[in-house]
């Protein structure tokens, strides 16, 4: 019942301009965080000769990080002063994400024996759904 009822709300929210206007600047933070990532992911594996998927956490980690501050200033224009427990969030949120992240990763690299970057990028668009509707709800309402 809630769930559809939240379901419904969404699909009017997201036909709202402000809505879009919100997730196309999600997305161009993204997507700054996406080179982010791979660069942080590239260095760690391939130069340092880390492991992939601590170097992919690693990326992720700071990308997470710088777009939560892009997030905060730019696309929910958030002005609480409770930085760290909305950073707590956020994080906590990205977190999860990197869980999802990782396990779509080693799905299509160890199971399914597909490219580690190209599979590294779907696994981050996935997540850019979780992340934004999550951070909208619970980190930047």
């Amino acid at each position: 019942m809630i769930f559809a009822f939240f379901i419904r709300n969404l699909m009017f929210s997201f036909i709202e301009s402000a809505f879009l206007r919100k997730f196309i600047k999600f997305g161009v933070v993204g997507l700054s965080g996406v080179v982010v990532d791979f660069s942080f992911t590239y260095v760690s594996k391939e130069w340092l000769k880390i492991q992939k998927y601590v170097a992919n956490a690693i990326g992720f980690t700071i990308a997470a990080s710088t777009n939560y501050f892009l997030n905060r200033w730019w696309t929910f224009r958030s002005h609480n002063p409770e930085i760290g427990l909305e950073y707590g969030k956020f994080i906590a949120i990205s977190l999860i994400g990197l869980v999802i992240n990782t396990f779509i990763l080693w799905i299509l690299v160890s199971k399914m024996k597909r490219n580690f970057y190209l599979s590294k990028l779907f696994a981050i668009g996935a997540v850019t759904i979780w992340n934004f509707f999550m951070n909208m709800i619970f980190t930047f309402r």
